[in-house]
């Protein structure tokens, strides 16, 4: 099941919200997790025995901990941890890649399991370990009750696509919320404007980038070629922005503060600037468990470059088990860690619109890369975006050029932050009264049309549910 579903906006939410607001506050954990076991059963009604087996290990794994603190046995739950859950994303997400690439080496029949990937099975797993991790270095203190640690595992309005939610960020909230029709309001608000961004913004300008995407390369050309993935920029911007902040808008309807997971990324004027932007929970979990206790920064360039590589090697293969992502990580770490040597010093330099289109189009073909499994398709498509045996522009480009591009300029200008700029300006010159007013007819307007959409049966796939 998925946010931008009739099924979920006119069945699931309305009862779970029904459930949760009529039991006393002891009991709004436990409405939680059965709720989020039914919302991940409903899509995957085998794998979410895997949740609940995740949730009991580090559970258990957690009070191990606790229970040997300041013991040379304390480090035990946490190896478990570790080990259980990195072992069970390894099973199912990279054993047939692993498998795979044997038998093209070395020439073998290995057979392959060809397990179905659980959904969201990257997000969740780095978020068990994150309670482990947190309780064993003093961060975060044990949680006693199974029902409010399973709450924290399964809670829905996260669960397949983010943003990863550490268990610190969240412990007192577990316990502790608070609940009110303003809270209530602007959850719903964002809800509604994330929901939008999805439905209105990536699905329509996704069937741009699927219409060329599915072009053969001897029909492609480079105006094409570009248009196409600058819309694949834009829809994988909204799909996942979207989500992330229909998720902290349902976080805050029941009563949680998640935090932001994007910031405008593509009015970043470096790679650096842009990865401190996208997909901001993934980064700062990098950062926290991987990049600090490898030395980060504290030893020296040479092992900060090292640190920064095998960070971003394992960005890549986290997103998907396949070579584009592999290299797609490879790609990013290299530049930057050329940033890091000499490139941010001279984009300082330079005008701020040229260090701006430097970044747009590493951006882009950084976008090749992760778009196509196939490396075949890759190479294919990095040809025709330079020209090498292509046409510039045809017929039928022009016509989707054309066609497209009114919705091109409606998602440049909401993917900065222009509009809420204007907000913030009008608040200061308008009324409070008449800006509420517009706002509400604004979220109204966006409501009606997104329900019109879904109604219609259109096109509406989720790209990060393959992550």
């Amino acid at each position: 099941m998925v946010f931008s579903s009739l099924t979920f906006l006119f069945l699931f939410l309305p009862a779970v919200l029904l459930v949760y607001y009529v039991v006393p506050r002891q009991g709004k954990n436990a409405v939680l997790f059965l709720f989020s076991l039914i919302f991940y059963a409903w899509g995957e009604p085998v794998y979410v025995v895997l949740m609940i087996f995740s949730t009991i290990l580090d559970y258990c794994c957690g009070r191990l901990v606790e229970k040997h603190r300041g013991t040379t046995r304390q480090k035990l739950g946490l190896i478990i941890s570790i080990c259980g859950n990195l072992g069970l994303l390894f099973v199912f997400k990279y054993s047939d890649f692993l498998i795979g690439t044997v038998n093209s080496v070395f020439g073998t029949a290995i057979p392959l399991p060809e397990l179905p990937l659980p959904i969201g099975i990257s997000f969740y797993t780095f978020q068990t370990m994150s309670y482990t991790i947190d309780v064993y270095r003093g961060d975060a203190k044990l949680q006693r009750s199974i029902l409010s640690f399973g709450a924290y595992v399964s809670l829905f309005p996260q669960l397949i696509a983010g943003p990863i939610v550490r268990y610190q960020d969240i412990a007192d909230q577990l316990d502790h919320r608070y609940h009110s029709f303003d809270s209530f309001g602007e959850g719903a608000k964002r809800f509604v404007t994330g929901l939008g961004k999805k439905v209105l913004l990536a699905n329509n300008i996704g069937l741009l980038w699927s219409t060329i995407s599915e072009t053969e390369s001897a029909q492609l050309t480079t105006l094409g070629a570009w248009l196409g993935i600058l819309a694949f920029a834009f829809q994988i911007y909204f799909d996942f922005s979207g989500y992330s902040d229909m998720a902290i808008g349902l976080g805050r309807m029941f009563g949680f503060r998640f935090l932001e997971n994007f910031n405008y990324p593509y009015v970043s004027r470096s790679v650096t600037e842009f990865w401190r932007r996208w997909h901001m929970s993934l980064g700062t979990w990098f950062r926290d468990y991987v990049y600090i206790p490898l030395g980060g920064n504290r030893r020296g360039l040479p092992l900060q470059l090292r640190n920064i590589a095998i960070v971003w090697l394992l960005t890549g293969f986290w997103h998907g088990a396949s070579w584009n992502f592999v290299l797609w990580g490879v790609f990013y770490g290299v530049l930057l860690v050329c940033e890091k040597l000499f490139l941010l010093k001279w984009l300082k330099r330079i005008p701020s619109f040229a260090s701006h289109i430097y970044t747009m189009l590493v951006v882009l073909l950084g976008w090749v890369l992760f778009a196509f499994d196939d490396l075949g398709q890759v190479l294919s498509f990095m040809k025709v975006l330079f020209g090498a045996g292509a046409g510039f522009s045809s017929g039928r480009t022009m016509y989707l050029l054309l066609s497209y591009l009114p919705l091109l300029g409606i998602c440049a200008v909401a993917a900065t932050p222009l509009m809420k700029t204007v907000y913030a300006k009008l608040r200061e010159t308008c009324g409070h009264g008449v800006l509420l007013s517009a706002d509400m007819i604004r979220i109204l307007i966006l409501w009606g049309l997104s329900i019109a959409y879904l109604i219609s049966g259109s096109y509406n796939p989720f790209l990060y549910f393959r992550f």
